[in-house]
């Protein structure tokens, strides 16, 4: 499995709107794709916005191709979405999962 992890901050009056074009657009879009797993979403505040964490799940990088095109670490961020934001990664980062997480005891 391979995980794509991506960063942007949205501007504070857009947090709610941009989990919401998650939610509405791409996720949806992405549930349609061969080879996609799941979809995390991560927040915090910062100083200039709220910083968002998209974690996708994939089967292949092959499958990541669908989604991104052939250059898989370029960012697909819609022009919807890059209006809510203050700054986001050009380059998403991925990552194979080699493990799950243990409960300790």
């Amino acid at each position: 499995m391979i995980e794509r992890h991506w960063k942007g901050i949205a501007k504070s009056e857009e947090a709610e709107n941009y989990v919401k074009h998650l939610h509405g657009k791409t996720f949806p879009h992405l549930g349609e794709l061969a080879g996609f797993i799941k979809a995390s979403i991560l927040r915090r505040p910062v100083e200039n916005g709220v910083e968002f964490l998209v974690v996708t799940a994939w089967d292949s990088i092959e499958s990541i191709k669908a989604f991104a095109g052939d250059s898989v670490e370029t960012a697909n961020v819609p022009q919807e979405a890059r209006d809510m934001m203050v700054d986001f990664d050009a380059n998403a980062r991925h990552y194979e999962v080699v493990g799950y997480p243990v409960k300790l005891s």
